[in-house]
């Protein structure tokens, strides 16, 4: 048995991927420890899922400099001790980090305990902790093959395989039935994740009248904070929130969708074409996040400026309308999409721990 510390956090991106690796893990009857931060997504997350969570102060990177810029380093340096304690106490064999605001400490630890450490970047442009815990390993993991990390090996994104096993094999007449959806109507699937996208859901309740009459039914997941106005049309369903979304995928033709790296992946992996929206606000990643299936004809991006109701009647109804163009769209998304990445990254793992221990 091989004692690893699973270190990220904060974003369903960081956190996602570490689960389904602790899973897998654990299932091999392997102990599994995670680090991670009491305001991120982790801390309720992870004990969720049976694990233990150890935590650090939330520890930013500065990008520019102030008071918390100049403290940074005595920061870092006491969060980092704290790491190096718990590897120690809880017997740590190796560290696998996802990115976030406890991963670069952990990263730093490994790299001074001598311990493997495994990265495992979810993004095609990784992030200021995962920039320095490449430099400081041989063994990096990443989603996407245009990923900004070079020399690593592509493992794809770790997602649900209950999802994607479901969705592949469920009736998608049936799967709409269960939705309150027409059973043979082309079906447009919208989310913009579990906060909702408000551009996204504006334009596509602006593109309602639009869409109906070209006989398209739209099941749109509009976020646990959309806060809109009740809409009574004939052919849209609204969810604030999905818990089955391998029927939601199943039931549908085509996706809108922001372009975060779990959706991205899951969508790909069971063939499902997309509209990406990418999110405005941040470095870009969720642009190219999309790009390899977007590339390989399985979805196309729009920016969001552009995500207009002219866009949809342009360009969105024309796609979903055409039912050898959705094939092909199909079919060339699941040709990119990776359904085993857990299983991928666990093998990297281990890998990594018998090179060492051979070392």
């Amino acid at each position: 048995m091989t004692r690893f510390l699973l270190a990220g956090g904060g974003t369903a991106g960081h956190v996602n991927p570490m689960l389904a690796l602790a899973q897998s893990l654990r299932g091999l009857d392997h102990h599994v420890v995670t680090l991670g931060t009491k305001e991120g997504l982790e801390s309720r997350l992870v004990p969720e899922r049976g694990f233990e969570l150890l935590t650090i102060a939330r520890l930013p990177f500065p990008r520019r400099l102030t008071l918390a810029a100049l403290v940074f380093p005595i920061r870092f340096l006491v969060a980092t001790t704290e790491v190096l304690g718990m590897i120690r106490r809880h017997r740590i064999d190796a560290v696998v980090g996802f990115g976030g605001y406890a991963s670069a400490p952990a990263y730093v630890a490994a790299f001074l305990a001598r311990k493997p450490l495994v990265i495992h970047e979810a993004n095609a442009l990784a992030g200021i902790a995962n920039r320095l815990g490449a430099k400081l390993t041989k063994h990096v993991a990443v989603a996407f093959p245009n990923s900004n990390l070079g020399e690593a090996a592509i493992t794809g994104m770790p997602i649900r395989p209950e999802i994607v096993q479901s969705a592949i094999g469920y009736d998608q007449g049936q799967a709409r039935i269960e939705l309150g959806l027409d059973p043979v109507l082309p079906t447009l699937l919208v989310t913009g994740g579990s906060l909702g996208a408000k551009s996204i859901n504006e334009t596509v309740i602006a593109s309602l009248d639009q869409l109906s009459a070209a006989g398209i039914q739209v099941l749109h997941i509009v976020g646990d904070r959309a806060g809109l106005e009740p809409v009574a049309t004939k052919g849209y369903v609204r969810m604030n929130y999905c818990d089955r979304m391998d029927v939601a995928i199943a039931a549908s033709t085509l996706a809108i969708s922001r372009a975060g790296s779990s959706t991205v992946s899951e969508f790909a992996a069971c063939g499902l074409p997309a509209i990406y929206v990418p999110y405005p606000v941040g470095n870009g990643e969720q642009r190219f996040n999309a790009l390899t299936v977007v590339e390989a004809g399985g979805g196309k991006i729009v920016s969001d400026a552009d995500f207009t109701p002219d866009y949809v009647l342009s360009d969105v109804v024309p796609v979903i309308s055409h039912r050898a163009t959705i094939e092909q769209m199909a079919k060339a998304a699941k040709s990119v999409g990776i359904p085993d990445a857990t299983e991928r990254l666990r093998e990297l793992v281990l890998d990594a721990v018998n090179t060492n221990n051979r070392d």
